[in-house]
């Protein structure tokens, strides 16, 4: 019996034209932030109907190749290098440790607002991102129609109608939050500080992701808390593994992590990663901090969920602000602590009152006025193409053998060089030429990764970006 080979089926139209297009955004012909040609034109071009363009522009959007802008059209989007090899992960901590009082960490935050200093060092955006004179106008207005909110303190804890905006965001995300269970706070700084205070006394050990956000450091040591670093991912977050050895062997008492877009590596847990750690916590019977600020800057279809969707029992205290999507200078953040929700309380009161009404109400008519999801829109992809024209600048001026994370959000890049870099040199020099850096020192309790760098690529890309970015390579280069 002769076998009758079947040809396979054709692609569909819209599939060819795709991949037609696909091949030219790799080669170079189409580059990040070219426009493509309208649908009409391109239907044109190709000889094909308006609805194969729509199909495959549609395509190439859910590919992640390109990205729709409203009433503007097709854009080339941004891609981080694929076949540039991540940071290495860290090594567990032998034992748990103190916090040494590191003056760098001032220096680099005291620095980040003088303007003769290109900003590398600490994770500011710039002001241009930002709807400031949208809010200066709602700001005037608040305050001319209620000026009786100037002359009275803050007492309450939460402004009814930002916590009711806060939670309705949460629910959009798949994480049910009851608007009165919100504590507003000044930034999300006070939030973990609160947080910390509420679940942990002076000496005992907290846990937290190695490289870590040296804010976070700061805050532990003026509280008097060991830390035990925990050894983390760059793509994938903490490592569960060695969270587990962290909490049998060290008696810690909490966690502190960023499962979304982490600081600095930019990492973004996986849900079904975030579930064994939840079950992990609950198995050891511990409270986890966990700082979401980066949550809405996500590059994908959808913003990750944050771990607080999966607590059943309380025990995740969730901390936010509006610092990286929309105001850094109101200072609104917000807590959601669980069953710790009277403890923080009455460490908000001690500490600060209450967070300024007048603040509140500014980015609570902000989210109302339905302009905040256009707005985040807007500035992730501004991150994005930020991130993608650092990490090419980067891999272009830095020594042979950088590695560099890749993120999925945020706008941070964490930047590992050959071992004979010695970073914390690199930033004394580079101070020389007036660009600010943030060495990876910084990022750790016990000094390591002196060869790091975390990078705030949250500026916009001009020729004297090109320069201080060419100008640390070649400084960097130095030392080889």
């Amino acid at each position: 019996m002769i076998q009758t080979i079947t040809a396979p089926a054709p692609a569909p139209l819209y599939v060819e034209l795709a991949r037609s297009l696909e091949q030219l955004i790799e080669q170079g012909t189409l580059r990040p932030g070219h426009r493509l040609p309208s649908v009409r034109r391109m239907s044109l071009q190709r000889d094909v109907s308006i609805s194969t363009v729509l199909q495959a522009y549609t395509l190439l959007e859910n590919r992640g190749w390109i990205e729709a802008r409203p009433q503007s059209g097709y854009y080339v989007r941004p891609r981080l290098p694929s076949n540039t090899p991540e940071p290495r992960m860290a090594r567990p901590m032998a034992k748990p440790s103190y916090v040494g009082v590191k003056d760098l960490t001032a220096e680099v935050l005291s620095i980040a607002v003088d303007p003769s200093y290109v900003p590398f060092g600490a994770a500011c955006p710039d002001h241009s991102l930002f709807p400031t004179k949208k809010l200066a106008r709602i700001l005037a207005s608040v305050g001319r129609n209620d000026p009786a909110l100037l002359g009275r303190y803050a007492m309450s804890l939460a402004f009814d109608p930002l916590a009711r905006e806060v939670a309705r965001r949460y629910l959009q995300a798949g994480c049910p939050l009851s608007h009165d269970e919100l504590v507003i706070t000044i930034g999300c700084t006070e939030a973990i500080n609160l947080s910390l205070r509420a679940i942990t006394k002076p000496g005992d050990t907290v846990a937290v992701e190695t490289p870590t956000y040296f804010g976070f450091l700061e805050t532990l040591q003026s509280l008097n808390l060991r830390v035990v670093e925990v050894p983390t991912d760059p793509r994938t977050g903490i490592c569960l593994d060695a969270t587990r050895d962290a909490f049998a062997n060290n008696d810690a008492k909490a966690l502190i992590v960023m499962p979304s877009f982490s600081n600095p590596l930019g990492s973004c847990m996986p849900d079904a990663k975030k579930e064994k750690l939840y079950q992990l916590l609950t198995e050891f019977d511990l409270p986890v901090i966990e700082d979401d600020v980066y949550g809405d800057l996500h590059f994908g279809e959808r913003r990750p969920k944050p771990l607080k969707a999966w607590d059943t029992d309380g025990r995740v205290l969730l901390c936010s602000s509006f610092g990286k999507t929309l105001a850094p200078s109101l200072r609104v953040g917000w807590c959601a602590p669980g069953r710790y929700l009277e403890r923080v309380r009455r460490l908000k009161f001690t500490n600060t009152l209450g967070t300024p009404v007048v603040l509140q109400k500014t980015v609570s008519d902000f989210l109302r006025n339905g302009g905040y999801d256009h707005h985040l829109r807007s500035i992730r992809r501004a991150y994005h193409h930020q991130l993608h024209l650092f990490a090419q600048a980067i891999l272009r001026h830095f020594p042979e053998g950088t590695r560099l994370s890749r993120p999925d959000g945020g706008f941070v890049l964490w930047v590992e060089m050959p071992a004979k870099v010695d970073t914390l040199q690199l930033h004394r020099e580079a101070l020389k030429q007036h660009i600010n850096t943030a060495p990876g020192a910084l990022f750790s309790v016990k000094d390591r990764y002196r060869n790091c760098l975390r990078m705030n690529c949250g500026l916009p890309w001009t020729e004297a970006t090109d320069a201080a970015v060419r100008t640390l390579g070649e400084l960097a280069k130095k030392q080889l």
